[in-house]
C-alpha cells in the first residue's frame, strides 16, 4: 500500500517519518522545501503537486493548517480529486470545520474516492513519538481499511461517528484543552501572587481531582518559562473560531469557550500568537503584575 503524505510541518514531518519507520513507501509534498528533503532523505520520495501526489497512492494523507488549504488541495486545480483513482481513499488529519469535512467527502464520493476525516491530538511531542489520538469520521470499513496506516503514527485511533465526526469530537478536545489551560493559569498566578511557590502547588494538586494530562504538560514549561511551540497561540485560535462557527450552527451557546478566545486574542495582538498556548499564563501575569516561575 503506497501513502501519499502531503503538509510537512510541525506535525505531518514527524507522522510522516514514523509511516516511513513503519515501513511504507510514501510520496510527499509541502511548500517547505527543506522539510520535503528531510522526509525525502528518510526514505520517501517527491511530488511537485497533489494530483500528482495522489496519482501515485492507495491513500492520501492531508496534515493542512485549516479548511481553506484542505479544500485547495483536495477540490482545487492539479488538486487531489484530480488524480484519486477510484477505491483510493483519502485521510484528512487536518483539525478543520465538520461541516467542510462533509463537503469535500461528498464531492469526492462522486469521483468514487473515499474519506475519513481523522484529527489528531498531542501536539508535536506525540507525533514525534508516535502516540498521538486520532479521532475519526467515515465509514467503518474505510476506517478498518485505513487503521493499521493511523496506528503507526498514533498511540490511539477511535472511529467516533460518520464523516464530520472527527472534527466535531477534535473541536470538543480543544475546547478542553484551552480552558484547562486557562484554569491552570488563573490557579498559578493566584498562588504566586499569595505568596506560595507555583511549583509546589503544582506538585501537590497533580495527583488530586485538578490532575490532569495538560497540567502535567504545560505547568513544567510554564516554570521553566519555555513558551516555544508546542501548539501555537494562533492555531488554538484557528480552532476556536471553528468551534464557535459549529456551536453558533447548531445553537450551543460556549460562554467559556468565548472567553478564552478572547484572552487568545489578545495575546496574538501582543505579539505571542506564534508562542505556545501555554502563553495564557501570561495574560493573566498581565493582569496580576506577577510572574509565574520556579
Amino acid at each position: 500500500m503506497k501513502i501519499g503524505f502531503i503538509g510537512l510541518g510541525i506535525m505531518g514531518k514527524p507522522m510522516s517519518k514514523n509511516l516511513i519507520k513503519a515501513g511504507y513507501e510514501l510520496v510527499v509534498l509541502d511548500m517547505n522545501q527543506s522539510a520535503v528533503a528531510e522526509v525525502v532523505a528518510a526514505g520517501a520520495t517527491a511530488a511537485a503537486t497533489a494530483k500528482a501526489v495522489a496519482e501515485q497512492s492507495d491513500i492520501i494523507i492531508t496534515m493542512l493548517p485549516n479548511s481553506p488549504q484542505v479544500k485547495t488541495v483536495v477540490l482545487g486545480e492539479n488538486g487531489i480529486i484530480e488524480g484519486a483513482k477510484p477505491g483510493a481513499v483519502v485521510v484528512d488529519m487536518s483539525s478543520i470545520a465538520p461541516l467542510v469535512s462533509r463537503e469535500v467527502a461528498g464531492k469526492l464520493a462522486a469521483k468514487g474516492v473515499e474519506m475519513l476525516d481523522a484529527p489528531v491530538s498531542g501536539g508535536e511531542p506525540k507525533a514525534i513519538d508516535g502516540t498521538l489520538s486520532v479521532m475519526v469520521g467515515g465509514k467503518k470499513e474505510i476506517f478498518e481499511k485505513c487503521y493499521d496506516v493511523m496506528k503507526a503514527m498514533a498511540g490511539s485511533v477511535v472511529l467516533t461517528g460518520e464523516i464530520g465526526a472527527g472534527n466535531v469530537t477534535k473541536l470538543a478536545n480543544q475546547i478542553i484543552v484551552a480552558i484547562n489551560i486557562a484554569a491552570m493559569s488563573e490557579a498559578l498566578v493566584l498562588a504566586s501572587k499569595a505568596g506560595v511557590e507555583p511549583e509546589l502547588v503544582y506538585q501537590a494538586i497533580r495527583g488530586g481531582l485538578a490532575g490532569s494530562t495538560v497540567l502535567d504538560a504545560k505547568a513544567p514549561l510554564v516554570l521553566d518559562r519555555k513558551f516555544d511551540p508546542g501548539f501555537r497561540i494562533n492555531l488554538h485560535i484557528k480552532d476556536l473560531a471553528n468551534v464557535l462557527e459549529t456551536s453558533h450552527e447548531v445553537g450551543v451557546p460556549l460562554p467559556l469557550t468565548a472567553a478564552v478566545m478572547e484572552m487568545m486574542q489578545a495575546l496574538k495582538v501582543d505579539g505571542m500568537g506564534d508562542n505556545d498556548h501555554g502563553s495564557l499564563v501570561r495574560y493573566y501575569e498581565k493582569l496580576a503584575q506577577v510572574e509565574v516561575k520556579r
